[in-house]
């Protein structure tokens, strides 16, 4: 099967993680690391600039709601069918021609003289930052072995944890520079230069490892997939719309589409087939299954508390963008520190670093939404940023750990499908989130007077509990680990290379 068969397999010898290794595997990570900090960044950046974007383009607000929705329902669509073209053709190839078309996309986004060309140039663009995500972490499986993909990863954990939080500072900071009728374009072209450098670098730098023997794409698989995914999230990217309550019966097609998929999977594997989601990454992969539902459960509150902060902020307070984004700044500054080193602990702690991570999290946000609820509105902020702190640092401990154990034991030639699988799980929490707070925010708001501190309050506190449910999953997880170290038997599963926490 070529070179990448060589480097099959889960976790390496992690007493050698550099035998073989490319020497410039760390440069080539960063590059990785920053197209894939634009693709996410994009998701939330947008979101401070649609009332300029709204005014400027005389667009309607269902219109302008698919600017960010349309991105983020197209970024969802592509990521497992994109992580399995990668594996089947070369990651290296996916990986640029995506962020050339990222790139080409944010230029046209920028430019777009009308809001249907806007729209149109971010679902393009949407479509090509899910073709790019997978193919991060499956490089990252691709060039590192042992310890030094817990560090890699760690690296990884921390770009997603800051580019979703610090997306609205960003954001602000841009349009406070970029003053002007205009200034909201540049929300677009910041991604050219930024983009164009990766690429020049990506070229240089990126491993050309062979693919694995060409196989025929799961093309059913593909459209039962995309189908069902679309069927979910459409109602959620909508809610501002009335999309969940027009549009709830989506969700039972979903379900029966996704259904449908997994039996097909499983039929095709039966059959000696490839199919586009092996059935084995959830069956016998260790670490798998329980670390995708950690990750799905955590991004719908994850995802969901910052829109609503967003809100409490700049409607309750009366913020600008770009303080209100500075408010929450504590919790990216405590992941994007902790994720580092949280990176270089999985490998001792194991599931015992995510159970103390969203520990932290839940207590952190908790200790936060009682400082807006009941101290003084001019300290309130002030007594949240110390919790909100510790909050990000049981972040940093939660989103690296996880993509580590989770992916850790996937044979590197399922490592972009089994990547964009478990991002697509984050993207669907995502969109729960996102619907489902701030529409609860609002819902409040209706019912109490305009009581913006009562609402933030219940809105953040709801956000907390699909946290403690990934506190509960892991919990479990860590458990069992315990167990099996007690009483070591034969592994059961096919894909098991050891795990982490067990030394």
């Amino acid at each position: 099967m070529g070179a990448e068969t060589k480097a099959d397999g889960g976790g390496g010898n992690p007493a050698d993680p550099a035998e073989g290794a490319d020497p410039r595997r760390w440069k080539a990570l960063w590059v990785t690391l920053v197209a894939g900090f634009m693709s996410l960044l994009d998701v939330t950046i947008v979101a401070v600039a649609l009332p300029s974007m709204q005014r400027d383009l005389h667009a309607s607000a269902p219109a302008i709601q698919w600017v960010v929705s349309g991105y983020a329902l197209a970024f969802a669509l592509v990521l497992v069918t994109a992580g399995r073209v990668g594996d089947a053709i070369g990651r290296r190839r996916i990986f640029l021609l995506a962020l050339t078309a990222f790139v080409v996309c944010s230029a046209a986004a920028g430019a777009a003289p009308s809001i249907e060309l806007l729209v149109v140039a971010r679902l393009a663009q949407g479509v090509a930052a899910g073709c790019l995500a997978p193919q991060n972490s499956a490089l990252i499986q691709q060039m590192f072995r042992g310890a030094e993909r817990g560090r890699a990863f760690g690296l990884f954990g921390a770009t997603v944890g800051v580019s979703s939080a610090v997306g609205p500072v960003v954001g602000g900071l841009i349009l406070k520079l970029a003053d002007g009728p205009q200034g909201w374009r540049w929300i677009f072209y910041v991604n050219v230069p930024v983009g164009a450098l990766a690429l020049v670098l990506g070229l240089r730098l990126l491993p050309q490892l062979a693919p694995g023997r060409r196989e025929r794409l799961d093309l059913p698989g593909v459209a039962l997939l995309g189908s069902g995914v679309l069927a979910v999230m459409l109602p959620l990217v909508l809610a501002e719309s009335r999309g969940v309550r027009r549009l709830w019966w989506l969700f039972l097609v979903g379900a029966a589409l996704l259904a449908a998929f997994t039996r097909w999977e499983r039929r095709v594997a039966a059959h000696g087939g490839q199919p586009l989601l092996d059935p084995e990454l959830v069956t016998a992969t260790r670490g798998y299954a329980a670390g995708a539902a950690i990750a799905t459960l955590y991004f719908v509150g994850f995802s969901g508390v910052w829109l609503v902060f967003a809100l409490y902020f700049q409607n309750g307070q009366g913020y600008s963008p770009l303080r209100s984004g500075l408010a929450v700044t504590p919790f990216a500054l405590g992941s994007a520190l902790a994720a580092v080193v949280a990176g270089r602990l999985v490998e001792r702690l194991g599931r015992l670093l995510t159970v103390c991570g969203l520990t932290a999290v839940a207590l952190g946000l908790g200790a936060a939404v009682l400082s807006l609820r009941l101290a003084p509105a001019d300290l309130a902020v002030w007594l949240a940023a110390p919790a909100l702190f510790v909050g990000g640092l049981g972040s940093g401990c939660v989103i690296s750990p996880n993509v580590t154990m989770t992916l850790r034991d996937v044979p590197v030639r399922m490592a972009g499908a089994a990547g964009g699988a478990l991002q697509t799980g984050q993207r669907l929490g995502g969109a729960v989130g996102t619907a489902a707070l701030p529409g609860l925010f609002y819902l409040l708001l209706g019912a109490g007077a305009h009581d913006y501190r009562s609402a933030v309050a219940v809105a953040v506190g709801c956000g907390i509990v699909p946290v403690l449910g990934a506190l509960a999953l892991a919990v479990h997880d860590w458990l069992r680990d315990r167990r099996e170290r007690r009483d070591p038997c034969p592994p059961e599963v096919s894909h098991s290379h050891g795990h982490p926490g067990q030394g």
